[in-house]
């Protein structure tokens, strides 16, 4: 786990030298479509990519997007009519028999599909009608670190493939700051053992960063066997609160823009409680408000630090189950390609 989270700044430069291209070609395409609808499907960590995907693509495009249910497509045979719609399967193993099914269900009633993954060989290239691919090599760890920010970037490009010209995101910058994140790695080691005993957390992040939120959450369960919720700042306020006491522990994605507010009124509430507050922020003034705290670079947009800011998180994971004495490439009970219909 730990070798392939520091390969993820090398995976994204690859990915966006060899995708961007193909990108823009579909985006051609896609836009002679008049497509009005995006819909997403995937599980799990590809699922919670796939959360990150929805707020960047109704933020910079102006396109709904749905997360779609499988089971509509699986379980209930339900007819969609999906004729202006993009849909994209999201699988890191282009394995999954439920993203498959409803790939091919969404083509038949009338979309046009695109599959994200990272194996080139694998049934999803297929069943798609293009497949955008993570230049990861393979991935050995259970626990997905490289091809969730890959599958980010994927849906970056995308976002750029779709956007206005004037709408697009400078995606060059990205690696460089997964690069500087891993330089943490000394404070986060550091940080993971003061936490060695949590056994429930909260998990918060909002906006671009609410998918992060699902997925560090998945990353301790999993790998950490905490009980880890994962809520938006805002959601929080309304019930989940009352779960908090004196160092009940919430960990937080706040970098600087637009749900600063939101993330700083949440900290001053939880210093009230004297709970235990860990956030990974880009910004002095959450630093602060903050029990500890891991400063990235300032310099980081928010409309960039998803990708970034999930490097120390999946670090925290790695080393959190080391110092419970847990092996976090062998997570009880899990394997690599989980197949559900």
């Amino acid at each position: 786990m730990l070798k392939e989270i520091a390969e993820q700044p090398v995976v994204l430069e690859k990915t966006i030298k060899a995708e961007t291209e193909k990108l823009g070609k579909i985006g051609k395409f896609l836009h002679n479509r008049d497509i009005d609808l995006v819909v997403l499907v995937a599980r799990g960590s590809s699922d919670n990519a796939a959360q990150f995907g929805r707020y960047l693509i109704e933020t910079i495009c102006g396109i709904p997007v749905s997360l779609a249910a499988p089971s509509v497509y699986t379980l209930y045979k339900a007819k969609v009519n999906l004729s202006r719609a993009l849909v994209v399967g999201v699988s890191q193993s282009g394995e999954g028999s439920d993203i498959n099914s409803s790939l091919e269900a969404a083509k038949e009633y009338g979309a046009f599909t695109l599959g994200i993954t990272n194996n080139a060989k694998s049934a999803i290239t297929k069943v798609a009608d293009e497949t955008l691919l993570i230049h990861a090599g393979r991935e050995k760890s259970v626990a997905a670190t490289k091809t969730y920010t890959g599958q980010m970037l994927q849906l970056y490009l995308l976002a750029n493939a779709l956007a206005n010209k004037s709408k697009r995101i400078d995606l060059e910058k990205i690696p460089h700051f997964a690069n500087e994140a891993l330089k943490l790695k000394e404070q986060v080691k550091d940080i993971a053992e003061r936490y060695a005993f949590m056994e429930n957390c909260v998990v918060v992040g909002r906006g671009l960063n609410y998918g992060n939120s699902f997925e560090l959450a998945l990353k301790l369960m999993e790998t950490c066997y905490v009980v880890a919720e994962r809520f938006s700042s805002a959601d929080f306020f309304h019930g989940p609160l009352a779960l908090v006491e004196r160092r009940f522990p919430v960990l937080m994605f706040a970098p600087q823009g637009v749900t600063k507010t939101g993330n700083i009124d949440l900290l001053k509430r939880l210093k009230d409680l004297h709970a235990d507050s860990f956030s990974i922020t880009n910004d002095k003034e959450i630093a602060k408000l903050s029990s500890r705290s891991l400063m990235m670079p300032a310099e980081i947009d928010e409309f960039l630090s998803p990708i970034p800011f999930i490097v120390p998180a999946q670090l925290f994971a790695a080393y959190l189950s080391e110092a419970k004495g847990l092996n976090p490439d062998e997570p009880r009970s899990l394997s690599k390609v989980t197949k559900t219909i």
